[in-house]
């Protein structure tokens, strides 16, 4: 029985910033205090507040250190585990109160969350199935086996309100219906952890924190739609999950969670990885199993709809790992419980990926019906400079850019696709008033020209001559008929590529353009970029009254565009100009300005 432990996230943010290494201090001065039959060490997955990594908390006192360096350990030590005073500067400042310190959950950034689907994230050792078991793992499993028939199962699934966090936001019980209906046979159960929208982490730091809570939640659906194999397809570029993945798999096999007659009720199923390579395009349903078969990740026709012909040509069933991490508390809870949280329409909770220009990047579990200034300004503490909020970007590349207008906008999936975004899998980007939104309308276009597939031609050729004329726009050579003929080509996409990438591509430029048209207009009409983000549009200007003639931006220009003498002042030739900026970052007397 231990008396203090010591919890430090092991979660790729965390790792990336060395938190493995402060595992290791740890150990060694614990055991050169003597308290290693008295102090736990835990690696755990993601505490949520990833702008604060590498993180330490410590039990029972819940102190919560942030930014911890290595050498930082030894006084956390022999201060707070040895002598029981806790290292005050090294806390997070949001706890440290005058007479106290005060819990995570009255910080801003945790006090409005609700954790279902991170529950167990940054609370236990993914890596140690007992632990799991410790906070009702698997008993989910055992209640649907032993108490449940399949139709009870999708039940509680239709009561609880429960949608795909995966972006459609289709019915899971709906969807578990229509396979569990189709003849006996084979049948599949997959999981999408193909994570691939930019700036997003949710599935990859629930796999990393609690990747039982997918096995057992995924042997749930196998028994309820009469499967006996899953297939978790993750990328391959989330080492940290993968290896959790195969360590949750081997030891739920030993102890008769997966494999043959689980629990001894003569239920038979089990699970293998499959490792995608990076292709976006996979993260749809279709392109996800064509690629589990061994081939090119292409999307196909449908319908047949993946319940009555999915993978290996077998009724099959999908769900992302967010969508699975629900299901065993539902189980145990009941759909009651769920459907109490969020809104008549969309029930439970939503986990984003918090980042852009935030205070508090990180990842945030809220009740549906949450509204975006909550996110923004509460959890994620505004925009950093005291830059004002211009816009959040929802749903990745198939998304849409919601205007600071917009800001009270409860989010859940019909709010946010009748303001023309979606709520995808759960990146949520915040931009402030440096970003130019025709250039982020551009990113997203080439990102999605970059990862079609080119099955079809509304996508490969139609995202192709989209973002050509964005990249027009932000040239200043494209015309107000040109928007117009943007428009359109959006529309043509939208009602003709073949899968939802391709389906949802001009989503972002959509959202712009109606939100933001004055920014179109002024680059085409004023050939200037508001935010001074365009380098095609932008000007660097010496004020000859401020200029001192020190030569230090003649001296720093790589093309030498700035000429002039000593003590005089000096100019710049804009045919030259590579609009750098290298020139205003030396300049000490604030003589170049950007126009």
């Amino acid at each position: 029985m231990y008396r203090s432990h010591v919890l430090v996230c092991g979660g790729t943010g965390c790792t990336s910033s060395g938190s493995a290494k402060i595992i290791e201090e740890f150990e060694k001065e614990i055991a050169a205090t003597g308290l290693q039959d008295e102090v736990r060490v835990v690696r755990t997955g993601c505490f949520g507040l990833c702008a604060l990594g590498p993180v330490v908390i410590i039990y029972p006192e819940g102190a919560f250190y942030s930014r911890v360096d290595p050498k930082d350990v030894k006084e956390i030590v022999d201060e707070h585990l040895l002598k029981g005073r806790i290292v005050r500067r090294l806390l997070y400042t949001e706890t440290v109160q005058e007479d106290h310190i005060s819990s995570l959950n009255e910080t801003g950034f945790y006090k409005k969350q609700k954790r279902v689907a991170l529950r167990n994230c940054g609370v236990i050792n993914p890596e140690d199935i007992n632990e799991y078991i410790a906070y009702d793992g698997y008993q989910a499993l055992g209640k649907v086996l032993t108490e449940m028939t399949p139709d009870d199962v999708i039940d509680v699934l239709n009561r609880s309100g429960l949608r795909g966090r995966g972006g459609a936001g289709f019915p899971t019980g709906r969807k578990w219906t229509f396979a569990k209906n189709q003849p006996a046979g084979q049948k599949y159960v997959c999981c999408n952890a193909d994570e691939g929208d930019p700036g997003a982490f949710m599935d990859r730091s629930v796999l990393e924190g609690d990747p039982h809570v997918v096995l057992e939640a995924m042997a749930i659906a196998g028994y309820t739609i009469g499967s006996n194999q899953g297939y978790i397809y993750v990328r391959a570029e989330y080492p940290i999950a993968v290896k959790r993945l195969e360590i949750a798999i081997e030891q739920a096999r030993e102890m008769g969670l997966l494999g043959k007659n689980i629990l001894g009720t003569g239920f038979d199923f089990d699970i293998e990885l499959r490792l995608g390579s990076g292709a976006f395009v996979c993260g749809e349903e279709t392109a996800l199993m064509t690629s589990i078969e061994g081939h090119r990740g292409e999307p196909r026709p449908r319908p047949p709809f993946p319940a009555v012909k999915g993978l290996f040509g077998k009724s099959s069933i999908l769900n992302n790992v967010e969508t699975w991490a629900n299901i065993p508390q539902i189980i145990l809870k009941g759909p009651e419980w769920f459907a109490s949280m969020g809104t008549e329409t969309s029930k439970g909770t939503k986990v984003f990926a918090l980042g852009g220009k935030i205070h508090n990047t990180g990842l945030v579990e809220i009740p549906m019906g949450t509204t975006l200034r909550e996110i923004v300004e509460e959890i994620g503490g505004g925009c950093p400079g005291g830059k004002k909020f211009k816009a959040a970007q929802t749903g990745g590349p198939s998304g849409g850019c919601i205007p600071a207008s917009k800001i009270d906008t409860p989010i859940d999936y019909e709010n946010l696709i009748a303001i023309g975004s979606m709520m995808g899998s759960g990146g949520l980007i915040v931009m402030d008033e440096d970003n130019c939104m025709v250039d982020i309308a551009k990113f997203f276009l080439e990102f999605t020209v970059d990862e079609s597939c080119g099955k079809c031609s509304p996508c490969r050729i139609g995202t192709k001559r989209l973002y050509e004329m964005l990249d027009k726009v932000t040239r200043g050579e494209a015309t107000l008929e040109d928007l117009d003929k943007m428009e359109k080509l959006c529309y043509y996409i939208k009602d003709n590529a073949l899968c939802g990438l391709g389906q949802t591509a001009p989503n972002p430029v959509l959202s712009t353009l109606r939100y933001f048209r004055d920014e179109y207009v002024a680059h085409v009409v004023d050939k200037r970029c508001p935010a001074g983000v365009c380098k095609h549009l932008l000007q660097y200007q010496i004020v000859a009254d401020k200029c001192k003639g020190c030569t230090l931006c003649a001296r720093n220009c790589p093309v030498g565009a700035i000429s002039g003498t000593v003590k005089n002042p000096h100019v710049i030739d804009q045919s030259k100009c590579i609009k750098c900026g290298a020139c205003m970052e030396k300049c000490k007397f604030g003589a170049i300005v950007r126009k």
